[in-house]
């Protein structure tokens, strides 16, 4: 089995042996939260943030037990066991500040925004837009207007197929996406391509679950309008070349979509030197509420797309002899926006760059490298996928047992993991399997985590 790297876009700390302490119990807080930083901050009349301490404009030195502090879920009970969260590429699990921030908008600042003139709705409107420039920082974009907040990563991209994809593909045009995509990053381009009589060209993948290169570069040529790419697979945890194949495809011309679902948690992202065309993510994997999500398109390709959807705030006047329409972003966020989902992203955002994040990455690998060595201890247990470059995502199949069941045994020791096809059927195809059960850790786990689930593991199979 490979060892486990740090993704290139996260340059390597070196990495530690994982701590083993016990994890102290949640600690109350006396004050109410909400998104501010000093990068970011909240407006005068919405609740302040509070932050784990550290040295003014320096990120808190991290650990996985000053994590877990902060997050009230981690811990409960279930089933009589102490909860072990090992979901993570479902959804992660929210901090304290992120809960109270929610509460706090809605007790004492909620508005609608950028169309009121009281008191109230210029707070929210500077929140939602502090939300903005937060995602802006936190992605390396330019500027605030080159982000669109959206439901999540699903709605992202159907954005881009409709409103780029209609207005740039056509007859004859090829979509390049490679067989580890997520559903959301394969159906929005069938469909689009159906509509414009392009197609979809699936790149295949090695054997250990990276991106087949050659038979990429073979692939692209000038009929390439758009490759569709994850910056980490949510099965495989495979972290692809992003910013070589993005590269290679400029050269033809072609415009490339990066999905950055499962990899913004783990490692940094800038999409400058990526030099993607639009990159998007979902909150909900980010300690962030559901529901919410960011677009970023490069301001050119931003300007040029038409609306998606109509109603209010994307106008600038509406007749029925004309209607003219509002400039980007706001062009394509018709109607009220998720407004407690910014403020609680915002939040989210603060709390996780108040670590030093390159900490976070190289705790997370030495995590990995621990689980594959406990996890290949368990009797006819197969780990999918072995990529050199990679997230903490463990997707298994156990020898006997179906992935359903194997969730449910572990369940019955307090441990979350999912089971299924995990929307990626072509890359569990790829390995000869329709379902397979899947363990994704996050930075508040830790190595006495994995040893349950690996103990239970055993149990289970001894049970046999």
């Amino acid at each position: 089995m490979h060892p486990v790297a740090a993704p290139a876009t996260a340059p390597a700390a070196t990495t530690t042996a994982p701590a083993t302490a016990t994890t102290p119990a949640a600690q109350p807080v006396a004050h109410p939260v909400a998104g501010g930083s000093p990068s970011a901050a909240s407006p005068p009349g919405v609740p302040q943030p509070s932050q784990p301490a550290g040295l003014p404009g320096q990120p808190v030195p991290f650990s996985p037990e000053l994590a877990r502090r902060d997050f009230p879920i981690l811990h409960r009970t279930v089933n009589g066991h102490p909860l072990v969260w090992l979901d993570n590429g479902a959804t992660t699990q929210k901090p304290r500040q992120v809960i109270e921030t929610l509460a706090a908008f809605y007790g004492s600042a909620n508005s609608n925004i950028h169309r009121g003139a009281h008191t109230m709705a210029r707070e929210a409107t500077e929140a939602y837009e502090a939300g903005r420039a937060a995602v802006a920082d936190f992605l390396g974009a330019p500027s605030s207007d080159d982000i669109v907040f959206v439901r999540g990563t699903t709605e992202a991209i159907n954005l881009v197929a409709q409103s780029w994809g209609r207005a740039n593909l056509g007859p004859g045009d090829d979509i390049l996406v490679p067989v580890l995509e997520h559903h959301s990053n394969i159906v929005p381009w069938q469909l689009v391509a159906k509509e414009t009589r392009a197609r979809v060209v699936p790149v295949p993948l090695q054997p250990d679950g990276q991106i087949d290169l050659s038979a990429y570069a073979d692939l692209l040529s000038m009929r390439t309008q758009l490759v569709a790419i994850s910056h980490a697979s949510n099965v495989l945890g495979t972290v692809p070349p992003v910013r070589e194949m993005t590269a290679l495809a400029h050269r033809y011309g072609a415009k490339v979509l990066v999905d950055g679902a499962q990899a913004v948690a783990h490692f940094p992202v800038d999409v400058q030197d990526l030099d993607a065309d639009f990159y998007v993510f979902s909150g909900h994997k980010l300690f962030a509420p559901t529901g919410i999500g960011a677009l970023y398109a490069k301001p050119e390709i931003l300007r040029s797309m038409g609306p998606w959807q109509g109603g209010g705030n994307m106008i600038e006047s509406v007749g029925f002899d004309r209607t003219s329409y509002a400039p980007v972003p706001h062009l394509l966020e018709a109607g009220t926006g998720h407004i407690s989902g910014v403020v609680g992203l915002l939040s989210a955002l603060n709390w996780l760059t108040s670590f030093d994040r390159d900490a976070i990455a190289a705790y997370e690998t030495s995590l990995m490298a621990h689980a594959q060595q406990a996890m290949s201890t368990v009797p006819g247990l197969e780990l999918l996928g072995s990529a050199p470059e990679r997230i903490a995502v463990l997707t298994f199949t156990l020898a006997g047992h179906d992935p359903s069941q194997i969730a449910d045994w572990l369940d019955r020791d307090g441990i979350a993991i999912r089971a299924g096809h995990h929307c990626a059927q072509p890359a569990l195809a790829h390995y000869g399997v329709e379902s397979a059960a899947r363990a994704s850790l996050a930075l508040y786990n830790t190595p006495e985590e994995v040893d349950k689930l690996v103990a239970s593991l055993h149990r289970l199979q001894q049970a046999a």
